[in-house]
């Protein structure tokens, strides 16, 4: 790979983390054929790692990352002068991801799948593939976030990216310690400027390729509406008030989430806010935004990433949603139940917030957060 431009300031800074990065030197790049990732592996080229691509194939089809994406990331590889792997990972997306993400909207709840398939689909499995297939100790991948090792215990800690526009952090919060510990983030002190200005000093084939705006699923099947009605019947139904008052009719709760006002369908003396989806009754509860408004919830499944599990009451920063301003709460440890010692992730907490709050939806990933550092995170739980 030969470049003659001079990186920017912030791509000289980034070449010099990786360059001293311990341990090493050796990593397989998660391409997805977008410019985060690319850059990501001309970076660590650059920086004289050994870098080897490495393409999960998701899904058939067009999307994200599906067929273009595989043909970008494969002519990243030929301009970096790289190695490209493709696996096959459609049935565990299909299982892990789409098969769930199905079940919860059909239950009334709103799953989170970017976390769930950071964890179960992409880098668990990336990790694995790179060491037993390559002999690669390392992965690398193009998110707006940052790692810090030897922490507190000698954990890993993963903490929020330099760009707050950008930072993924949210969506990485369920990665475990021996996970984190194999992760390069390249990008993590970049702002996504930097990443347009420094992939184009590479003449990479991606430098102006447009993100992505929403969900890989809601990519490949044109909306997230079209992605549901492919595999849910329509269900008509009643959106109600609280106290039963029936003041319209909906074709499926999968289309409505928490907190939500527009698009109801409701003619009404003021705006309504969805505030329960029930699917016993199949029905979509809605209040004015006065009734609206929750001051606590409790998590469950929750991955301690930063620290251990706390014993006591403890303030935290909270994000409910990957575009949510962290909320100010108080978070108390619970007792989990026989249930939840079973599962993998056993331990719960409960939130209470300072103020009201009108988007706590189950399904979704609430994030601790003290400042940059992760904390960790779990699922919001349907309050019974």
């Amino acid at each position: 790979m030969v470049t003659s431009a001079s990186p920017t300031a912030a791509g000289r800074a980034a070449l010099e983390r990786l360059r001293q990065w311990p341990g090493d030197h050796r990593v397989a790049v998660g391409l997805s054929g977008g410019v985060d990732s690319s850059l990501t592996a001309a970076l660590l080229v650059e920086a004289g790692w050994h870098v080897e691509g490495l393409t999960l194939w998701l899904m058939s089809g067009k999307g994200a990352c599906c067929a273009e994406g595989l043909v970008d990331a494969a002519g990243i590889c030929e301009q970096l002068g790289i190695e490209h792997h493709v696996v096959d990972t459609r049935e565990t997306f299909q299982q892990e991801i789409v098969e769930r993400l199905v079940t919860g909207y059909r239950d009334g709840i709103t799953p989170l799948p970017c976390s769930q398939c950071n964890r179960s689909v992409k880098f668990g499995p990336m990790v694995a593939w790179a060491e037993q297939e390559r002999q690669l100790e390392r992965i690398a991948t193009g998110h707006y976030a940052r790692t810090r090792h030897g922490g507190p215990d000698g954990r890993n800690q993963l903490l929020r990216g330099v760009d707050r526009n950008k930072d993924q952090s949210y969506f990485l919060y369920d990665l475990p310690q021996a996970v984190l510990g194999r992760i390069v983030f390249p990008l993590g002190e970049l702002t996504k400027p930097d990443t347009r200005l420094e992939a184009a000093r590479f003449g990479l084939r991606t430098a102006d390729k447009p993100e992505s705006q929403d969900l890989c699923l809601a990519d490949h099947y044109g909306s997230m509406r079209a992605f549901l009605d492919t595999f849910l019947p329509p269900r008509d139904g009643e959106i109600a008030l609280a106290d039963g008052t029936v003041v319209g009719t909906h074709d499926g709760i999968e289309h409505f989430t928490i907190g939500q006002r527009r698009g109801l369908g409701v003619a009404w003396k003021e705006p309504l806010h969805v505030i329960r989806l029930d699917a016993a009754m199949n029905r979509v509860i809605v209040a004015p935004r006065a009734d609206a408004g929750r001051r606590h919830c409790t998590v469950g499944a929750v991955n301690w990433v930063s620290i251990d599990p706390p014993s006591s009451t403890m303030k935290v920063e909270v994000q409910v949603r990957y575009r949510s301003a962290p909320i100010a709460a108080e978070l108390t440890p619970v007792e989990p139940t026989d249930d939840d010692r079973a599962r993998e992730r056993p331990h719960r907490c409960h939130l209470v917030f300072a103020d009201d709050q009108f988007s706590i939806t189950p399904g979704q990933a609430a994030v601790f957060y003290a400042g940059d550092t992760v904390l960790g995170g779990g699922l919001i739980q349907r309050e019974a």
